[in-house]
């Protein structure tokens, strides 16, 4: 009986991608020069194995490309040739179409003539033999070297299951195992062979996974079972002098086995979580390819470094992410990375450098996309948002640089004057945060430097389908928020609060951190015990300390329930719109509660701010006076601003000493406030500095920190502050009278 080749194509692609994959590594470890020895060897056994492979499966195309491959390669490893752009420049055209010929195969069973393959190959055999250019009748060199029959590693098992897969199948490895030869012949009959893979269907998975979240609910249950036979035993207790034997060791024993699943279950649901993990290479390894092609369609030389791509993420993820990482990609080549020219005349490498790096933060998976381009252009974001009528000039100058770089994320936002196929459209960055914040429950987070680069950093958590979570009580409601979101829970007491600006304040570690009711913010009924006002004739109040990015909010809530890690499970469809809720889990006996999204709950409590903010009576005789605030807490620098516009004064902030700095020399202000301890230039170094400038040699400085210590307060007035609050003994009303002397 013939033997059917076409059995063996699926397994031979899913080898070939594996291959492909470590290439590409190996690949741009030789570009930056970190390569060694044993790195090249990986290299040329690689192609090595696919040209084997190619060639029992009678793959012509891919086993002339990968021999042409195998020759350079092995110039290389035994030093004939050296590394150099053309060299580099081959081997990845030579690793691309390799790639295409694979897809080809994998989704039409066979390999398409390619009319560039041959010029290609012989591109590859004349550097292999040291020839700068392609000779005009280039031959063909034999490779003597090692017999192709005897060492034809890694022959396609013959199994039936080796079938072609479909695209939803999903490859499940174990570690693998020293390959072994197996010659095929003509008429040999196959023979079925153990193997490390076994292919199953995506749906097939996602069932199981699905089956063993809803188990692990079920499961919450009895633990709520237990904890009621606990209480009726006690309640038992108090009725009776001694209860049976029987009784107390059915209790016992139900809390040992309600305990022992416990772990059980949920060691069982990781693992079944673990079999959808997918390493990030899966994504970075596409991306470098689109990298080197962008930049070469846009004339621009750029090196792409990817670190990190063994880091895992759940596939649902990874599925969502190639569009968000294409996006800054795109964003990086097209208005980040200068062309060569511009590079040379400011002083940079022509050649430019994008950084894809992934690293692990206790429970997320952090990406930084990093470019050593131009950076953002803050006046830029503020002429475009001012031109389309996004904000007026008074909020846009209200605006610290931070916040002002933000505005890239709002829909329809560019600043690229001219639309091409790559920007301009102003549907790139609105996709990405929508699908990192909104869908993967994550953040995105931009810093930028004028003419040093731009790195986006997006902070994810390492699935969807499991995350912890804290259950609270708020009135009559139960309700869920991820851990990601939360900073701390607090316990105070109700003269701790600040009342500033019409609104409560708490102030943790030297930021003023403003204090809502979590009912009252989402209109939720009350119980008679939740209805004692937020004043200080309350008793201890327990706060959850929310954040995103650098905003923070504290919402007083009634009561802690639990903390765990719990299934999440997908909104019906009635719900699904509903920005405030993200999800729901079960708390148990089918009771389920709803998980709150944080980024939508911090834009209502901003809004009903500046709701109420529009009611304050303005003095037009003071809006003369202009007040520069800075603080590297946008908390603080939100609150200090209400406490002064409630005043009639017009306010600017900025976010860092340097900003401030920046701002005070290219405006009149007539006083400044300013914390110490902030990132790139400090308080002190800032009032120093402004005093040296006669625009503000006399005018009021004040300092307002945490910092308590007397040589502290003694630094401030030697650096010229006309005075010094502390942050713990904040009074608005002091603020306000310490300004009106200073300014009269």
């Amino acid at each position: 009986m013939a033997l059917d080749i076409k059995k063996f194509i699926g397994r031979f692609v899913e080898e070939a991608n594996d291959h492909l994959g470590r290439m590409s590594h190996g690949l741009s470890a030789l570009e930056q020069g970190s390569a060694s020895t044993e790195d090249v060897n990986s290299l040329f056994r690689s192609v090595h194995t696919l040209k084997g492979s190619s060639r029992m499966l009678k793959l012509e195309p891919i086993t002339q490309l990968a021999h042409s491959l195998e020759d350079v390669l092995s110039a290389l490893r035994d030093q004939q040739l050296q590394v150099n752009h053309t060299v580099m420049s081959a081997l990845y055209q030579g690793v691309d179409v390799l790639s295409d010929q694979v897809e080809q195969l994998a989704e039409h069973g066979q390999v398409t003539e390619n009319p560039t393959l041959e010029q290609l190959c012989q591109q590859l055999s004349g550097l292999a033999e040291g020839q700068p250019e392609q000779p005009e009748q280039p031959e063909q060199p034999e490779q003597p070297e090692q017999p192709e029959q005897p060492e034809q590693p890694e022959q396609p098992e013959q199994s039936e299951q080796s079938e072609q897969p479909e695209p939803s199948d999903l490859a499940i490895r174990a570690v693998p195992a020293s390959p072994v030869v197996k010659p095929i012949a003509e008429h040999v009959t196959p023979v079925l062979a153990a193997s490390d893979t076994v292919r199953i269907k995506l749906t097939k998975l996602e069932e199981l996974i699905k089956l063993m979240g809803e188990l692990l609910s079920s499961h919450a249950g009895m633990r709520e079972l237990s904890v009621t036979a606990r209480r009726l035993e006690q309640q038992l207790q108090q009725t009776q002098d001694e209860l049976p034997l029987a009784m107390r060791q059915f209790s016992r024993d139900m809390r040992d086995m309600v305990l022992s699943q416990d772990s059980l279950m949920q060691e069982l649901h990781d693992k079944a979580l673990q079999l959808r993990m997918l390493p990030l290479s899966i994504v970075f390894d596409p991306a470098a390819r689109l990298v080197r092609d962008l930049a070469r369609s846009l004339g621009k030389q750029v090196e792409c470094r990817i670190y990190g791509g063994e880091i895992e993420l759940d596939r649902q993820m990874i599925d969502q992410l190639a569009d968000p990482i294409i996006h800054l990609l795109r964003n990086a080549l097209d208005h980040g990375i200068e062309a060569p020219e511009q590079r040379h005349k400011a002083g940079k490498l022509t050649q430019g450098l994008l950084h894809i790096c992934a690293r692990q933060d206790a429970g997320w998976v952090v990406l930084d996309i990093r470019d050593d381009g131009i950076g953002l252009s803050v006046q830029a974001i503020r002429e475009r948002a001012l031109k389309k009528s996004l904000f007026s000039l008074a909020e846009l100058q209200d605006m610290s640089d931070q916040q002002v770089i933000d505005l890239i994320f709002l829909p329809g936002f560019s600043t690229s004057s001219m639309i091409t196929e790559l920007s301009g459209r102003g549907v790139g960055m609105d996709v990405v945060k929508r699908t990192i914040v909104d869908e993967l429950q994550g953040l995105v987070s931009i810093e930028t430097r004028r003419g040093e680069g731009t790195c986006f950093t997006l902070r994810l958590p390492l699935s969807l389908a499991i995350m912890r979570v804290l259950l609270i009580r708020a009135g009559t409601q139960v309700l869920g928020f991820t851990a990601q979101y939360v900073t701390e829970l607090l316990r105070v007491s109700a003269e701790s609060l600040i009342h500033v600006a019409d609104r409560n304040a708490v102030i943790i570690r030297n930021e003023f951190v403003p204090v809502v009711k979590l009912a009252d913010l989402l209109n939720l009924p009350e119980t008679d015990v939740s209805r004692t006002p937020l004043s200080r004739e309350s008793k201890d109040l327990l706060l959850l300390v929310l954040r995103v990015h650098t905003e923070k909010l504290a919402v007083q809530v009634d009561e802690l329930l639990d903390e765990r890690d719990l299934v999440i499970k997908q909104l019906p469809e009635h719900l699904v719109s509903n920005p405030l809720i993200s999800g729901m889990v079960s708390k148990g006996q089918n009771h389920l509660v709803s998980l709150i999204h944080v980024p939508y709950l911090l834009d209502i409590s901003r809004k009903n701010k500046q709701s109420a903010s529009k009611h304050s009576r303005v003095d037009s005789e003071k809006l003369k006076k202009r007040i520069l605030v800075v603080d590297d807490s946008l908390n603080t620098r939100e609150i200090e601003r209400d406490v002064l516009e409630a005043w009639g004064y017009h306010v600017t902030l900025a976010e860092h000493g340097q900003e401030g700095l920046e701002k005070a020399l290219a405006e009149d202000f007539d006083a400044v406030l300013t914390d110490v301890e902030m990132p790139v230039m400090d308080g002190f170094t800032l009032t120093g500095l402004l005093r040296e400038d006669a625009n503000y040699k006399d005018k009021p400085i004040i300092i307002i920190t945490s910092r308590e210590k007397e040589s502290d307060r003694r630094r401030g007035i030697e650096v010229g502050a006309d005075a010094y609050i502390v942050k713990g003994s904040f009074d608005q009303n002091s603020l306000v009278d310490t300004l009106k002397v200073l300014l009269d």
